[in-house]
C-alpha cells in the first residue's frame, strides 16, 4: 500500500482507526458466521437450523449445550430464517397470534432491526408481506405490504410466547401456520436445496469462531461482506476514516500487502477492540442497585461499540419497547456474581417487574451460555408456579446447592463459577421502559 494514504497519521491514530475498524465490522462479520453455522443443515421440522430460505422452529427450549448464539431466552420458542432477496422477494405469511406476546423482528446483516411485526406493531390479526431489495422493481400482489431490506441478506428471529413445557403443543400449533417462500413460487412453499459445506466448523460457537480470527482473516472477510451489504448512510465518516488506512469499501483489505505501520495497527486491532467491548460492558449504562439496563437496543446509529459489544454478549437483540434485559453486574456488597455464594432476589409486592406481557430471569455462564444443572432449569418467572409470601412479596434463590426450605419451588441453580443473571421484561411498562422502575439489590447471603 502506498505512503500517500498514511503519510498524515501518527501511529497512534493509525492504531485508533484499526480499532474503531474491528468495532465497526465485528457485528456484520459474527453475523456472517452466524448464518454459515445456522443454514449447514438440511431442513427438518424440528431442527432450528436449516438451509437458506427455509423457516425452521424451535420446537423446545434450548438444551445446556445449545451455542450457537449467546443468551438465549427460555420464555418463546423461535422460529428463524435466514433470507437471501437480491434475486427476487420473499413473501411472508404470519397467522393471528392473540392468546400470547409475539414478535417477528427482521434483521439486516449489521444487526440492525428494520421491521418488527408482532404484537406491539401490527396487533393480533394476520400479516402477510413481501421482503425485497430495495434495487426491486416488481408489483406487490393485492393484499400483501411491501418491506424493503437494507442488505441482500436478512435473518428473522421470530419468537412466540411459550408457558412452560406444557404449552409447547399450542406454539407449534402457531409455528405450523408459519410460511415463507419465494415470490415465484407463492402460495407454493418449497423445501430449499441443499449442501453441505465440510469446510463451515459446526462445533465451535459463533462468537468464539470469530475471535478465533486472525487479524488479516477477519478484515479479508470483513472487506467482502461489506462490499456485498453496503454500510448505512450514516457510516460515511468512519468509512472516510478507514480510507485514510487504504481500508476502501468495495475493494479486497488485506493486511499483509500494507506498509508496515497499517499492518502493525491492524494486527493489534482485535485485542486492543475486545479490550475496549469487554470494558464498555461495564460502564455502558448506569449500574442501579447493580442492574445495568440498556434501554435503547435494535437500533443502532452510529453508536458502533454499543453495537458491537451488545452483538458479542447477546445477538439478536430487541426493540426496548418490546423487550429490556437489566443485567446484574454487582450483589449488595459491590462485588461480581460467582457460585461460591449464595443470592436471594426480593421483589416486594408492589415492586415486581411492570410488564404488559410477561418476565424472567435467566442464569449464564459468563460467557453468556446456559448452564447445566439437575432440573434443567435455567430461567424463573412469572409465568412459573411460585411461592409468594402472604403479602404479595416474591424472593428467588440463587445458589449452587438446592434448598432444603420453602424456596425449593423458587430456586435458580447457578454455577459454583462466575456468572451472570439476565432479567427479560416483555412489553415493558413505562416504569419500566423510563427508569422509573428499578430492579432490586440482590443480597449475597454467605
Amino acid at each position: 500500500m502506498s505512503r500517500e494514504f498514511t503519510q498524515d497519521l501518527e501511529t497512534k491514530e493509525l492504531q485508533r482507526i484499526a480499532t474503531e475498524a474491528y468495532v465497526y465490522f465485528y457485528p456484520l462479520v459474527l453475523m456472517e458466521i452466524t448464518r454459515r453455522v445456522s443454514t449447514n443443515s438440511p431442513y427438518s421440522t424440528t431442527s432450528p437450523r436449516g438451509p437458506m430460505g427455509s423457516l425452521v422452529h424451535s420446537r423446545a427450549f434450548p438444551p445446556a449445550t445449545f451455542k450457537t448464539v449467546v443468551r438465549p431466552n427460555f420464555d418463546t420458542l423461535y422460529s428463524s430464517a435466514w433470507l437471501d432477496v437480491s434475486s427476487e422477494p420473499y413473501v411472508i405469511s404470519l397467522p393471528a397470534v392473540d392468546d400470547r406476546f409475539f414478535m417477528f423482528p427482521l434483521y439486516d446483516m449489521w444487526t440492525e432491526i428494520f421491521a418488527s411485526p408482532g404484537t406491539r406493531t401490527h396487533g393480533t390479526g394476520a400479516l402477510d408481506f413481501v421482503l425485497c431489495s430495495s434495487d426491486w422493481r416488481g408489483e406487490v400482489p393485492v393484499g400483501l405490504e411491501r418491506i424493503t431490506a437494507p442488505t441482500p441478506v436478512v435473518w428473522i428471529i421470530g419468537r412466540l410466547e411459550t408457558r412452560g413445557v406444557d404449552d409447547y403443543a399450542n406454539v407449534h400449533e402457531v409455528q405450523n401456520q408459519m410460511r415463507i417462500a419465494k415470490l415465484s413460487n407463492w402460495p407454493h412453499v418449497e423445501v430449499p436445496e441443499f449442501v453441505r459445506d465440510d469446510t463451515i466448523d459446526m462445533k465451535t460457537p459463533p462468537m468464539f469462531q470469530v475471535e478465533n480470527l486472525s487479524a488479516r482473516d477477519f478484515f479479508l472477510l470483513a472487506s467482502s461482506l461489506v462490499a456485498q451489504h453496503p454500510p448505512h448512510a450514516t457510516d460515511w465518516s468512519i468509512i472516510t476514516r478507514m480510507a485514510r488506512t487504504g481500508l476502501r469499501i468495495g475493494t479486497t483489505f488485506d493486511i499483509e500487502q500494507c506498509d508496515e505501520a497499517v499492518h502493525q495497527a491492524y494486527h493489534d486491532a482485535p485485542a486492543a477492540a475486545r479490550e475496549v467491548m469487554r470494558r464498555r460492558f461495564f460502564t455502558l449504562a448506569p449500574l442501579v442497585n447493580g442492574w445495568s439496563s440498556i434501554s435503547d437496543m435494535g437500533v443502532w446509529g452510529n453508536s458502533y461499540l454499543k453495537r458491537a459489544m451488545i452483538a458479542r454478549s447477546g445477538l439478536g437483540a430487541n426493540p426496548p419497547e418490546e423487550s429490556i434485559y437489566p443485567n446484574l453486574l454487582r450483589d449488595d456488597s459491590n462485588r461480581p456474581l460467582h457460585g461460591d455464594s449464595t443470592y436471594l432476589v426480593r421483589f416486594e409486592a408492589d415492586q415486581l417487574p411492570p410488564v404488559d406481557a410477561f418476565w424472567s430471569l435467566t442464569v449464564y455462564d459468563e460467557h453468556g451460555y446456559q448452564v447445566a444443572n439437575e432440573l434443567d432449569r435455567f430461567a424463573l418467572g412469572d409465568r412459573d408456579e411460585l411461592d409468594y409470601g402472604a403479602d404479595g412479596s416474591l424472593e428467588i434463590l440463587l445458589s449452587h446447592e438446592p434448598p432444603r426450605d420453602h424456596l425449593s419451588r423458587n430456586w435458580l441453580p447457578i454455577p459454583r463459577a462466575p456468572f451472570a443473571l439476565t432479567m427479560r421484561l416483555y412489553l415493558p411498562s413505562d416504569a419500566a421502559l423510563y427508569g422509573t422502575w428499578h430492579a432490586p439489590l440482590v443480597r449475597r447471603l454467605d
